[in-house]
């Protein structure tokens, strides 16, 4: 059984996960702190209201609908979903784009950074060539 849980524990994946909820738990301080000072005054003003909070309330009995506190979630929701995809996916995206058109055709875009992976590739491919027999073998130039 501990066998089990030490496999578990040591496997990358549930090592990045933790490193991903660490760093969502200090991201979300900075979202909130963005929606709270900037985007609720904004839509306070729009609606007349000092937040988010005092916006669209409903009374109903004795009960308060805080439709404003949601429409701040949404909106916190949104900010981060999209500072994750633009931050985050869309360049691993893009990294992984440009991996898989070098795999497939070799060739290496005019844009993208040369590695050091290609610099070893043309070194092997010229000294390849040049110890290729052409009619017969010669030795390298000294």
């Amino acid at each position: 059984m501990l066998k089990g849980f030490r496999e578990f524990i040591l496997r990358g994946n549930v090592i990045d996960l933790a490193v991903a909820v660490v760093i969502g738990a200090a991201f979300t301080g900075v979202v909130n702190s963005i929606v709270n000072g900037i985007f609720n005054p904004l839509i306070g003003a729009i609606f007349k209201a000092d937040s988010l909070h005092n916006v669209a309330v409903i009374q109903i009995g004795d009960a308060k609908i805080m439709l404003g506190s949601v429409l701040g979630a949404i909106i916190q929701f949104l900010i981060v979903a999209v500072v994750v995809y633009f931050v985050f996916v869309y360049p691993i995206n893009l990294a992984k784009e440009h991996a898989q058109k070098r795999r497939e055709t070799g060739v290496v875009d005019a844009e993208t950074p040369v590695t050091e992976l290609d610099l070893l590739t043309e070194i092997r491919d010229l000294l390849a060539r040049d110890q290729a027999p052409a009619g017969g073998r010669h030795a390298p130039d000294a």
